[in-house]
């Protein structure tokens, strides 16, 4: 099999999105940690447009962006299916996923534009269903987990939306995202020493 690089940084869900499909779908890779203050010739070569991660490389060819990388590791690797084998189902698992990337962070925001939001995620994607894929997780829990990173914890409060709440506290129980699932605490203390070390920082 070609040799499959991640490179990526352990602070990014969009890097977590792959490493979780690759691990869903029993692919062996090598995983580059990148300091992104401190950009690697290896990362400038292999997305030299947007020079960020997650960048994927396969057989020496790299892959970028996480949506787009997500679809490349359902096509060559069809095992362990991200993606319902029902077009309809694979057509309305599409939509979920385009609308959680077009909306981005804006969607897990307090405000009332964000609850109206989740309160159509819970009912309309969601339903009745352990996971957003049904039984088992899909790529539209893959995406949705950027719950994790944006206080998801704190924001899908058990009396308001109990569908997403059950369904976040579910997904993190799943033993290939909980072993690969930062700690929001480091993560958060990380975050602070990077603003505090930018020269932009007052």
């Amino acid at each position: 099999m070609a040799e499959v690089k991640l490179l990526g940084t352990w602070v990014s869900p969009y890097t977590y999105r792959v490493k979780w499909a690759l691990k869903l779908k029993g692919i062996e890779f090598d995983y580059v940690e990148e300091d992104l203050c401190y950009k690697s010739d290896l990362l400038l070569q292999h997305n030299p447009i947007h020079k960020r991660v997650p960048v994927l490389i396969h057989g020496g060819k790299p892959i970028c962006e996480s949506g787009i990388i997500l679809e490349y590791i359902e096509e060559i690797w069809p095992q362990n299916s991200l993606l319902p084998s029902d077009p309809y189902e694979r057509a309305m698992a599409r939509f979920w996923i385009k609308f959680a990337e077009d909306k981005g962070p804006i969607m897990w925001m307090v405000g009332q534009e964000s609850l109206e939001m989740l309160k159509m995620i819970e009912e309309e994607a969601l339903g009745d269903k352990k996971f957003f894929g049904g039984d088992k997780i899909n790529m539209v829990d893959i995406v949705f987990g950027l719950a994790h990173w944006l206080g998801g914890e704190k924001l899908l409060e058990a009396n308001k939306f109990s569908g997403l709440h059950t369904w976040l506290q579910n997904f993190k129980q799943v033993p290939v995202i909980k072993e690969n699932l930062p700690e929001l605490d480091d993560m958060f203390a990380y975050l602070r020493r990077q603003r505090e070390m930018s020269p932009q920082s007052n």
